[in-house]
């Protein structure tokens, strides 16, 4: 795993949450409701892409890291997406010459654990920027 620039990604870009609350008109909170669906489908998304990972689904993998990689992107958590774009890349890469079978697991084993702990703390920095009362 490796990223391409060598400053991290924000955890969470501002610019994208304000962008996002223009474009949903905030006065009806329609953000808040976003981006607390984000907050409360991101545990499915990673269930899914674990258990694609491990079984060694190459179909669902791509699937699930694409779901995870857009939902984070429109929400502006952009290190979690980069995580995910990273997967993908590897995924596809992958793909063209390798055993699923072993090489999904492999990745599920070196991806899993920086994902999921970002989630958590973008879980966490999108709850206290946007929607301090939104569900864990």
């Amino acid at each position: 795993m490796s990223t391409s620039d060598d400053a991290p990604r924000p955890l969470v870009d501002q610019s994208v949450l304000d962008r996002l609350r223009e474009e949903l008109e905030e006065e009806e909170g329609y953000s808040r409701v976003f981006v607390g669906n984000f907050i409360e489908y991101l545990p499915q998304r990673l269930g899914r892409l674990r258990l694609a990972l491990t079984t060694g689904d190459l179909e669902g993998s791509l699937d699930a890291v694409l779901s995870l990689k857009t939902s984070s992107q429109m929400v502006g958590a952009e290190r979690l997406a980069g995580l995910a774009l990273e997967l993908e890349n590897e995924i596809r890469a992958e793909a063209r010459h390798a055993d699923m079978a072993v090489v999904l697991p492999r990745l599920a084993a070196t991806f899993l654990r920086p994902i999921t702990q970002c989630s958590r703390q973008t879980m966490h920095r999108l709850q206290a920027q946007c929607c301090p009362g939104a569900k864990r």
